[in-house]
C-alpha cells in the first residue's frame, strides 16, 4: 500500500522543467502512436531494482553494473531503444532471466549523463509493454525475445469511463493540495495530460506505491479494471492524508514556554556538537556502551537497561532528563561486585601496623586475627570494630594503616554532627536535590566493594525531626542484614557484607545501646610516657621536619627533651598535643636557619624553653599534705586520666553536708552514699555516732569551674570523711579510685589505664582499686607500671585500713577537742 508522501515527484519534475529535446506529457495522438509501432524481436534487457517504468512516462535512472552501462552506451550509439524490465527481489546485484518479471516496457534512450560523483544517469521514456519469451544471451549483458503485450483499448466516449478519469485526476489533484511538500507544479502537470492512459500512467509512476503493486498495474490488460484499482490507491491514500490532518488540527497549539525551551535547547544543543560536545543520543550510546563492561548481579543489569529506555523517552529539554541521566551515572560508577585483593601476608602486616602505629597492641592483635581467618577460610564477613579511646591516640590514622596492611582501598565517612536520616539511606529521587546516601557515594569513590571503611565520631551523631541517623547505621553494621542494604536513591540492595567497618568514639556513653550491641568494641587507651618518647622519635620529629622543610642534621631531640616537652608542656593522653609543641620546636629551629643565626643542632633545656616559653605544668603535681581530710583520687576525662584531691573540713553545726567543685549529680550522690556508710558504721571506725550531729561537713574537689561527674570518686570521698572524723592523715603518695554501695562494697569502674598513667605522671607510688579491677592492670605492659605497688580491695574497711595512718586520737570526744584548738 501507498504512504503519507502520496506522490513521488523527485524524478519526473525536474525534467519537465527542463529545457530538453522532448516533451513529456503526451496527446492521445503520441499515445497511439507509440501503442500502435512495432517492436524488435531481440530487445537488450535493463533489469530496474527498484522501480517500474510505464509507457509515456519520462524517468532518469542511474546506471551502476558494469553490464548495464555497456548496454546502454551500445543502445545510444544504435537505435536507442531498450527493454526496460524489474527484478522480482531488489537486493541481487545480478538477476539472471528467472529473476525478473516477465511484463516490462520497451524505452527509448533520451539521453545519457556523467554526474560528478562519477555515476551514470540515463534518461527514458516508456513507449509500450511488451512480454519476455526466451532468453537470447546473457553476455556482455542480457537479450532476450520479446513479443508484444496488448493492450484492450477502452471506449473513452461512455460516461462511466470519463466519470472514472475525472475521479482519478480529482483524487490526485487533492491528494496534491493536501500534501505541503509537494509542489505545485505536479498538479499543474495533471491538469496538462489529455490521454487517460497516459494519466493512469503518469499518476501510477508516481504514486508512493510498493514495486509488487506497480508491477501489477503494469500487467493489467483491461484498461478499466487498472484505472479502478488505480483509483482504490488514491482513495486510501487521500483518507490516510485526511485523518493524518485532522490529528494534527487537534494536537496543533501555540508555542508555549516550554516548547519555546525545547527548541532552544535543540538549537543549543546542534551548536555542542558542531563543537565537539555530547548530544542525548550520543549520552545514551555512551551509557549503554559502559554497562557492558560492568560486572553486576543480573538484576541490576535489568535494572539498568530498564531506567535506560525511561531515559530515552524523556524529552532532553525536561528537568527529569538530568536527574534520570545522573541517575544512571550512578550505577555504572558504583563497584557491584568489584573487589581487591587481599594480601594475607601476615609478617608484612604486622611490619605496616608496627611502623605506622607505636603501642595498640589489642588493635594488631585483632587484625591480624582477621586475617588469619580470612585467609583459612577465604569468605569472612566482616568484622564491625569500634575503636573507643580518648583524642590525639591514633584511632583515625589506624584504618589508613589497616587499608595498606590489608592492600585494600581506604575511605573516611565524618559522622560529627549529623542529624539526617538521609545522610546514611540518601533521598528519594523525587525530593529536588537528591542525593545518594554518604555510604553509597563513599564506596563509589573508593571503587571497590571490600574497602577498609573508618565511620569517624559515631558518638557524636545527632537526631532530629529528619530522623535518628543513628538507627539508619544499624543495618549498616550489623553483618546479618548489611548483605542487602537498601539506599533511598540507589533503588536497589547493595551488598555492604565485604566492607570492613572501623567506627571510632570518645565514649561509648553516647551511642546507642542497639548500635553498640552491633560492634565489637576495643579500647585505645592513652599512652604512658615512654610510648609517647617513642612515637615522637618515630614519627612526630621526622613529620614536623618534613612538613617544615628541616632535615635530620639541623635538629636532634634527646629522649630527655622529648620527655620534657611531655611533662611540663602537655598533659593529654594521645600525641596530638605533643605533635603541635614539636612543631613549634622545629619551627623555632627553621626560624633562626632562616636568619642564619647561631644554634646547636642538639637542642637542649634552655632551647625548648626559649622556643616554647616557661613550663605550663609542673612535674609533680601530687602535693603532700599533713591534714587530715585530704585524699588524692583517679579520674577520667575526655583527653585522658587526672588526678584530682578530695578535700574536707568540719566546722560546728547541725550535720549539714555541703558540695563545692561544680559536681555533676552522680558525684553528689556519692558523697551521700560515704556519709550515709560512714554515720551507719561509725563504731566500726571508732567514731561517737553523735559527732555527726554536732558538725557541719563540707567536701570541695577543687579546680571548681571544671565540671566533674562519674562514681569513680566513691571510695575517694569516703576515706576522705573517715580520715577526717579520726583525723588520721593519708598515706603519701597514694591514690585510689573505685565506685562505694550503701554497704560498703568497693565497685569497679573503667578508663584504668588512664588513671593508672595520670598517677604515674603525678608520682604517685601506691593505688587502690578495686579487685575487679586487677584483669585491666594485666593488660598494660609490666614495664610501665613496675614501679607502682597495686592494691586490690572489695570492702571499704580495707581502703581505709590501707590508706590510713595510725594515730594517737582514739575517740570522738579527742576529736571534739582536737578540732575546737
Amino acid at each position: 500500500m501507498s504512504k503519507f508522501n502520496a506522490f513521488n515527484f523527485e524524478q519526473t519534475l525536474p525534467i519537465i522543467n527542463e529545457e530538453t529535446e522532448f516533451f513529456p506529457l503526451l496527446t492521445q495522438q503520441d499515445e497511439d502512436e507509440m501503442r500502435d509501432a512495432e517492436i524488435p524481436e531481440v530487445l537488450p534487457i535493463l533489469p530496474l531494482r527498484n522501480t517500474v517504468l510505464f509507457p509515456g512516462v519520462v524517468i532518469p535512472i542511474t546506471v551502476g553494473r558494469d553490464k548495464s552501462i555497456k548496454l546502454v552506451k551500445d543502445a545510444y550509439k544504435g537505435n536507442r531503444t531498450i527493454g526496460v524490465v524489474s527484478q522480482k527481489d531488489m537486493i541481487v546485484e545480478d538477476p539472471t532471466f528467472e529473476q525478473l518479471h516477465k511484463v516490462g516496457t520497451v524505452a527509448h534512450i533520451i539521453k545519457i549523463l556523467q554526474m560528478p560523483d562519477g555515476n551514470t544517469t540515463v534518461i527514458i521514456q516508456g513507449k509500450q509493454r511488451f512480454k519476455l519469451v526466451e532468453l537470447v544471451q546473457s553476455e556482455p549483458y542480457m537479450t532476450a525475445k520479446v513479443d508484444k503485450f496488448p493492450e484492450e483499448k477502452p471506449k473513452t466516449n461512455s460516461k462511466e469511463f470519463k466519470a472514472l478519469i475525472s475521479s482519478v485526476k480529482e483524487l490526485a489533484l487533492q491528494i496534491i493540495q493536501l500534501s505541503p511538500n509537494l509542489p505545485s507544479e505536479a498538479g499543474i502537470a495533471i491538469k496538462n495530460i489529455e490521454s487517460p492512459t497516459f494519466l493512469v500512467n503518469f499518476i501510477a509512476s508516481n504514486l508512493s506505491l510498493e514495486l509488487e503493486d506497480k508491477q501489477d498495474l503494469l500487467e493489467t490488460k483491461d484498461f478499466v479494471k487498472r484505472a479502478k484499482q488505480l483509483l482504490e490507491y488514491l482513495t486510501t491514500e487521500i483518507q490516510m492524508l485526511e485523518l493524518k490532518n485532522q490529528i494534527q488540527n487537534k494536537v496543533r497549539v501555540d508555542l508555549d514556554k516550554q516548547q519555546r525551551d525545547y527548541f532552544l535547547s535543540q538549537q543549543l544543543k546542534t551548536i555542542q556538537e558542531e563543537l565537539g560536545g555530547n548530544t542525548p543520543d550520543l549520552e545514551l550510546e555512551e551509557l549503554k556502551k559502559r554497562s557492558k563492561s560492568k560486572k553486576w548481579p543480573e538484576d541490576v543489569a535489568k535494572h539498568f537497561n530498564k531506567e535506560t529506555e525511561k531515559l530515552a523517552r524523556i524529552n532532553p529539554a525536561a528537568a527529569d532528563y538530568s536527574v534520570q541521566l545522573n541517575y544512571l551515572e550512578l550505577l555504572l560508577d558504583l563497584p557491584w561486585a568489584e573487589y581487591t585483593k587481599d594480601n594475607f601476608d601476615l609478617r608484612r602486616a604486622e611490619k605496616i601496623l608496627d611502623k605506622d602505629h607505636y603501642g595498640l597492641e589489642k588493635v594488631k592483635q585483632r587484625i591480624i586475627e582477621y586475617l588469619a581467618v580470612l585467609k583459612l577460610k577465604n569468605d569472612m564477613k566482616a568484622p564491625i570494630l569500634c575503636l573507643v579511646g580518648p583524642p590525639g591516640v591514633g584511632k583515625t590514622s589506624l584504618g589508613k594503616s589497616i587499608a595498606r596492611a590489608l592492600g585494600r582501598k581506604y575511605t573516611r565517612m565524618a559522622l560529627g554532627g549529623i542529624r539526617d536520616e538521609a545522610e546514611i539511606r540518601g533521598h528519594r529521587k523525587t525530593y529536588i536535590g537528591a542525593m545518594p546516601g554518604r555510604i553509597i557515594q563513599s564506596l563509589k569513590k573508593a571503587g571497590a566493594s571490600n574497602p577498609v571503611f573508618v565511620l569517624d565520631e559515631i558518638d557524636k551523631i545527632g537526631s532530629d525531626f529528619k530522623g535518628d541517623p543513628s538507627s539508619a547505621l544499624l543495618e549498616v553494621l550489623d553483618p546479618e542484614q548489611n548483605t542487602n542494604f537498601y539506599d533511598h536513591y540507589v533503588e536497589m540492595e547493595y551488598d555492604l557484607s565485604k566492607v570492613m567497618f572501623i567506627a571510632t568514639a570518645n565514649s561509648l556513653s553516647g551511642i546507642q545501646p542497639a548500635l553498640l550491641d552491633r560492634m565489637e568494641i576495643i579500647e585505645v587507651n592513652g599512652y604512658t610516657i615512654e610510648e609517647k618518647i617513642e612515637i615522637a622519635k618515630k614519627h612526630l620529629l621526622p613529620k614536623q621536619r618534613e612538613m617544615h622543610g628541616i632535615q635530620a642534621k639541623d635538629i636532634s631531640l634527646k629522649p630527655k627533651m622529648i620527655e620534657k616537652i611531655i611533662e611540663e608542656y602537655t598533659r593529654e593522653s594521645g600525641v596530638r598535643g605533643l605533635e603541635k609543641k614539636i612543631g613549634s620546636v622545629v619551627r623555632g629551629v627553621a626560624t633562626r636557619i632562616v636568619m642564619e643565626k647561631p644554634y646547636e643542632p642538639n637542642l637542649g633545656v634552655s632551647d625548648i624553653e626559649e622556643i616554647l616559653g616557661a613550663p605550663i605544668f609542673d612535674k609533680d603535681l601530687y602535693e603532700n599534705n599533713d591534714i587530715a581530710g585530704v585524699v588524692t583520687g583517679l579520674a577520667w576525662t575526655s583527653v585522658g586520666g587526672d588526678i584530682l584531691f578530695i578535700e574536707s573540713s568540719l566546722s560546728p553545726g547541725k550535720g549539714k553536708l555541703s558540695l563545692t567543685g561544680n559536681l555533676g549529680d552522680v558525684m553528689k550522690e556519692s558523697a551521700a552514699i560515704a556519709m550515709a556508710y560512714l554515720r551507719s558504721h561509725a563504731e566500726d571506725f571508732g567514731i561517737d555516732y553523735t559527732v555527726f550531729d554536732q558538725w557541719d561537713v563540707n567536701i570541695h574537689v577543687p579546680a571548681g569551674a571544671t565540671p566533674k561527674d562519674g562514681p569513680s570518686a566513691g571510695i575517694t570521698m569516703l576515706t576522705a570523711l573517715a580520715s577526717l572524723f579520726t583525723q588520721r592523715k593519708v598515706k603519701e603518695k597514694l591514690a585510689m579510685t573505685g565506685e562505694i554501695t550503701l554497704r560498703g562494697k568497693v565497685l569497679p569502674v573503667g578508663g584504668i589505664k588512664e588513671k593508672i598513667l595520670a598517677a604515674k605522671r603525678a608520682n604517685i607510688k601506691e593505688i587502690i582499686l578495686c579487685k575487679s579491677n586487677q584483669k585491666d592492670i594485666l593488660e598494660i605492659k609490666e614495664d610501665y607500671v613496675k614501679d607502682l605497688k597495686f592494691h586490690y580491695v572489695t570492702d571499704m574497711k580495707e581502703v581505709v585500713k590501707l590508706a590510713l595512718l595510725d594515730s594517737k586520737v582514739k575517740n570522738a570526744k579527742k576529736l571534739v577537742r582536737e578540732v575546737t584548738k
